[in-house]
């Protein structure tokens, strides 16, 4: 009888501690499919309040960030001597919600040429700024923020840089709003219910657009700008992904519309990226090509009109014939286990 009490309670334990490990690789996998980004927008009680509302915003948190001193209370902060500005941590999901539709939704709550001032409030610690913790955010932010820029006739006084300390706020300002909902606040009660019903629609190959010259200068490096802008080729052998190997999605650095996946990249030893075909034809356009006086067929991206490469006919016949020989300086490729999180996960079906 001894023994079988020991075994039910040795089955129960293992089973327990399965339980277990599975309920942490499940909370990890939750975890690896959030992202997180620092939003300061005048004064947070609003902002967070806001933010929360918006669908694929998992947990908000209001704090002061990138200031002086460490671990400032609310009236150091007030002083206008820590350099801190009040920020709200947003987690969220990108599948749901991703950056740039995030920031559309921010730039409803704020007036983004305001220096130092939102609503009734004064003060350094009122200013508008985005602040990343993912450096490859930072272009993304970047080109969205210029392009809400053009809808204004004065310069936006929005900061954008990387995030180097935040520090939570003191509870009583945790929630505020819902905890007084006759609280003070320098938003629109409207935009509240904009909050709640904004949806983010799937991206079409229009959602892609070109940025204008002096963004993509900034955005890429010499040699990618020569490559899209210009024409120009890379040396083989001497790329990014000739020998990338890893399941995943390839999109246009300009504008970071899918072109290909993985599934369809093949090594036909010229020391490009070969592909045999793109995820959809409509996603590219060709053009004749006579220039080094050949005759080829240029592959340039549809919605950014980035010079990709070259189609050629000497691809691998059970695959289509086709060789998509493409610049690695053209692209920017996003391994599977980051593609949910990069905002690809409707892709990722694609990729075997």
């Amino acid at each position: 009888m001894k023994q079988l009490i020991f075994v039910f309670i040795l089955l129960t334990s293992c089973l327990a501690c399965a339980n277990n490990r599975a309920g942490q690789t499940e909370k990890k996998e939750d975890m690896k499919s959030t992202k997180e980004i620092y939003l300061a927008g005048g004064c947070f009680w609003g902002t967070e309040h806001f933010l929360k509302l918006i669908d694929g915003v998992e947990a908000t948190q209001v704090g002061y960030a990138n200031g002086n001193i460490a671990n400032p209370t609310y009236k150091q902060v007030c002083t206008g001597t820590t350099d801190f500005a009040e920020t709200v941590k947003v987690q969220y999901d990108p599948v749901k919600v991703d950056l740039p539709f995030l920031i559309d939704l921010y730039f409803k709550t704020i007036d983004p040429t305001s220096v130092n001032k939102q609503g009734n409030d004064r003060g350094t610690q009122y200013r508008t700024g985005i602040y990343y913790t993912d450096p490859a955010d930072l272009s993304v932010i970047q080109e969205t923020v210029h392009r809400l820029a053009a809808t204004y006739t004065r310069p936006l006084a929005v900061e954008m840089k990387p995030l180097e300390n935040f520090y939570p706020a003191e509870e009583y300002h945790q929630d505020y709003l819902d905890k007084n909902p006759g609280g003070y606040c320098h938003i629109h009660p409207e935009l509240f219910d904009l909050a709640r019903k904004a949806k983010m629609q799937k991206k079409s190959a229009s959602a892609y657009s070109k940025p204008d010259d002096a963004a993509l200068r900034s955005k890429l490096t010499p040699e990618q700008y020569a490559v899209t802008q210009k024409n120009a080729t890379e040396p083989a052998f001497h790329n990014d992904y000739w020998d990338e190997h890893r399941p995943g999605i390839y999109v246009d650095i300009t504008t970071g519309e899918p072109l290909f996946v993985s599934t369809d990249k093949f090594d036909s030893g010229c020391g490009w990226p070969s592909f045999s075909k793109p995820i959809d034809r409509k996603l590219i356009q060709e053009k004749m090509d006579t220039s080094h006086g050949m005759v080829r067929t240029e592959v340039r991206s549809a919605a950014g009109d980035a010079h990709l490469g070259h189609v050629f006919t000497d691809g691998p016949a059970d695959k289509g014939g086709l060789r998509y020989c493409i610049n690695s300086a053209s692209l920017r490729f996003i391994p599977k286990d980051k593609m949910k999180v990069e905002g690809y996960g409707d892709y990722i079906d694609l990729v075997k």
